[in-house]
């Protein structure tokens, strides 16, 4: 594949393979096993495998490699690992690298469920795991030990959208030779430069922009080829966290429209975020991208726009919330982000709601706050709905 070519190129062509009916749209290859010609081949591929041999589908897969190079050549890496869920992803690179007795630093704002893996899985088998305050490089010199093995944080943090500073905390880890791990959902692949900016391996939940259309499940696990064939592979394929070839075939085709979708999604939810801003209803309009936001320079620095995600804090808390959620009409109240449709979700008694109350009050998680995902429809719809939903909320239009 050519390195000129350009992002949007890339989506559509990379990490093509053919079969022998030279289809123009990815071949299905639903498939568990491979077929040998001989006992002796079969011998030769299970001791090395070549670069376009496959043995089983738990190991790798024709669909699901063109998904793994696509990926791959967008975000910069050498390698990537395709993973039935963002979660396989967020878990599988944590536990193939780590054992008993090393050391995590990680920010303390994260989706509920890597909280669980690194409080509860992690920890079960012997890893300390410290957290900090992603936004303060002031926490990440203090709690990055000599030992620290890896650091985890999401680059723009569900669902209070602070940002971290790739580059400062990759720094950071860096110094004493720890693998940078970041979460880089809410960024997206299409403005994400995490690779350029110091990250090791880069994660994606598949399921967000990158499918983008609510269909199917998947991650992907991005980094060095000695860290993704070395380190997650043969972890990821004797513990079945693999991507299905179904799944894959979804997710390379929506690789083919992401620029398209992820930057209509950026402009509609800045514009959205400029016409919410002092409105009465809201105590808070939190967009990463918006001049407002305390860390717009480190995110036109960082990604360029400020992502499809927009919070909202209503002035009235969940009462008010609910009966915003309620009144909506174009957007659709889901527990999803980054799909073409915009949708709304209430993070305080549902993704997050089995954090403990002072935690959601630590993290920003207040009860009135509303996660708000932009969609493609157009933005003037949307700014329509929310200003109707706000009045029925109680506040004013």
């Amino acid at each position: 594949m050519s390195k000129d070519w350009k992002t949007r190129t890339k989506l559509v062509h990379g990490g093509t393979r053919r079969s022998q009916y030279n289809e123009v749209s990815e071949a299905i290859f639903l498939t568990q096993g491979f077929v040998y010609d001989t006992a002796e081949a079969a011998e030769a591929r299970f001791l090395q495998a070549g670069p376009d041999e496959f043995i089983y589908a738990r190991y790798g897969n024709p669909t699901v490699a063109m998904f793994e190079d696509r990926i791959a050549a967008l975000e910069g890496t050498e390698d990537a690992f395709a993973t039935a869920s963002g979660m396989a992803a967020v878990s599988g690179a944590l536990t193939a690298m780590l054992k008993a007795g090393d050391h995590v630093v990680a920010a303390r704002a994260l989706f509920g469920s890597c909280l669980y893996v690194l409080e509860e899985v992690l920890t079960r088998f012997g890893v300390e795991v410290s957290f900090v305050d992603g936004t303060d490089l002031g926490q990440w010199r203090a709690a990055i030990r000599p030992e620290t093995r890896a650091v985890f944080f999401e680059s723009i943090a569900n669902p209070t959208l602070d940002v971290v500073d790739i580059g400062a905390v990759a720094e950071i880890a860096h110094e004493v030779g720890a693998t940078v791990i970041v979460d880089n959902v809410f960024a997206t692949p299409v403005f994400s430069r995490a690779v350029e900016q110091g990250a090791n391996v880069v994660i994606y939940s598949a399921t967000k922009h990158i499918d983008g259309q609510g269909r199917a499940l998947g991650g992907v696990i991005l980094g060095t080829r000695e860290f993704i064939r070395g380190t997650v592979e043969p972890y990821m394929k004797h513990t079945g966290g693999s991507m299905s070839p179904f799944n894959a075939w979804i997710m390379l085709k929506g690789l083919e429209t992401i620029a398209l979708r992820v930057n209509a999604q950026a402009d509609g939810a800045l514009a959205i975020a400029d016409a919410l801003q002092d409105h009465p209803a809201l105590a808070r309009v939190i967009y990463p991208g918006h001049p407002a936001h305390a860390q717009a320079d480190l995110v036109k620095r960082q990604m360029g726009k400020g992502g499809t995600v927009i919070a909202l804090d209503l002035q009235g808390g969940q009462e008010a919330a609910f009966r915003f959620l309620n009144a909506l009409e174009v957007v659709l109240i889901s527990n999803n982000l980054g799909d073409a449709k915009s949708i709304a979700t209430h993070p305080a008694t549902t993704t997050h709601q089995r954090l403990p109350e002072d935690r959601k009050a630590a993290l920003g998680i207040t009860p009135g706050l509303v996660r708000l995902s932009v969609g493609i429809e157009a933005p003037e719809d949307l700014i329509a709905d929310i200003l109707q939903a706000l009045g029925a909320a109680g506040g004013k239009q």
